[in-house]
């Protein structure tokens, strides 16, 4: 990689960067207007909001060439984020089937520990891949709507419907993206082992 594009992709102060961080603070506000408030239209729209502005940090980035190392880790940070704090808020609140909640939270909390354990055991970063991303943005756009649907709104009804129609084939797309991360991630555990003892390797060589 040139000189260049390893600084450019060091830049920590960022626009995309700005942009996730933006929207992770303001998961408290989320949660102050659904528990605080008790104002399930307006936590509804705010959530509806940060999912659907979920392209707009990585569109910045690849346009305006300020793709960052920082932002490759905050950006799926803050969708995981955000669907994690508003999956257990709406369960919490009761908008949504049981099993459904669950059905995400267990998927969710299984792909959180299995990045952790393959950092910690040195395997290198996996890419975002196009089906995690769309089952994720899919299930954002159906939580909001399953909370419309008991909220004080005209188009509740249609928004339960609608709801169902995204959750299902979301969660039907996470669950195979999670499969597919498998053997991704043994192929990530061995590249990184490699490449750990090949520097390892020239380390012990240079020093002789």
């Amino acid at each position: 990689m040139p000189e260049t594009e390893a600084a450019d992709e060091g830049r920590v102060l960022t626009l995309p960067n700005v942009l996730s961080l933006v929207r992770l603070l303001c998961v408290p506000l989320f949660l102050w207007l659904l528990f605080g408030r008790h104002d399930r239209g307006a936590a509804a729209y705010l959530l509806g909001a940060l999912g659907a502005t979920d392209w707009v940090d990585g569109y910045v980035a690849r346009h305006w060439n300020q793709v960052s190392t920082v932002g490759k880790v905050l950006d799926p940070a803050a969708d995981r984020v955000l669907l994690a704090v508003g999956v257990i808020a709406i369960l919490v609140d009761g908008a949504v089937p049981a099993w459904i909640g669950w059905a995400t939270i267990v998927r969710e909390v299984g792909i959180s520990v299995a990045v952790l354990v393959l950092a910690a055991l040195g395997a290198r970063r996996i890419d975002v891949q196009w089906a995690g991303k769309a089952g994720t943005l899919a299930m954002m756009v159906a939580y909001p709507l399953f909370l419309l649907s008991r909220a004080h709104v005209f188009w509740r009804h249609e928004a339960r419907v609608l709801a169902w129609l995204f959750v299902v084939p979301g969660l039907v797309i996470a669950w195979y993206a999670a499969v597919t991360y498998v053997p991704l991630a043994r192929r990530a555990l061995a590249e990184g082992r490699l490449a750990r003892g090949a520097a390892s390797s020239a380390v012990g060589s240079s020093s002789r």
